[in-house]
């Protein structure tokens, strides 16, 4: 069991998000765990005081590994989630407005409660090669990445949220 821990969730093709996401669990430390999407089962959200969703933004939405991991764990967990804290890291090619808003939809549902404003690191990759490569973060984005972590942590065992 998680106890108050914080669930740190990521899907990446290109390497951004899950640095992203990692950078956060560096900031949590051992309060977090870390998982990729396609691992996540209902019972870690269950078991999980609070979340961490990092992604890439893929054709402005979710990625679809992400979108996934959600259609195979909504309804098992409907009801059960109220009022858990979250934020978010989108690795985005442009704005990655679309991934934040359909994020945001989906976890309105399980009625999760934002607690850090959404971080969306823009790498400005418009073309097929650019969107393709492998992505490099910016320290000041990991750094901003790591600080969300330990404030998500922290607040976690604080009980502030």
């Amino acid at each position: 069991m998680y106890d108050r821990q914080l669930l740190i969730i990521w899907h990446s093709r290109t390497g951004a998000s899950e640095a992203m996401a990692r950078a956060a669990k560096e900031g949590a430390g051992d309060r977090a765990t870390l998982l990729e999407a396609a691992q996540v089962e209902p019972a870690d959200l269950l078991e999980a005081s609070g979340y961490i969703f990092a992604s890439p933004e893929n054709l402005a939405s979710l990625s679809g590994q992400m979108k996934e991991m959600f259609d195979r764990c909504y309804y098992p967990v409907l009801g059960q989630l109220e009022g858990r804290p979250y934020a978010t890291l989108i690795a985005a090619g442009s704005d990655g407005e679309g991934a934040q808003r359909q994020l945001d939809r989906i976890v309105t549902g399980w009625r999760l409660k934002r607690v850090a404003e959404p971080f969306i690191c823009n790498f400005a990759a418009q073309l097929p090669e650019e969107i393709l490569a492998l992505k490099i973060v910016p320290q000041f984005a990991l750094s901003r990445c790591r600080d969300i972590g330990e404030a998500m942590a922290e607040g976690l065992q604080q009980g502030i949220f």
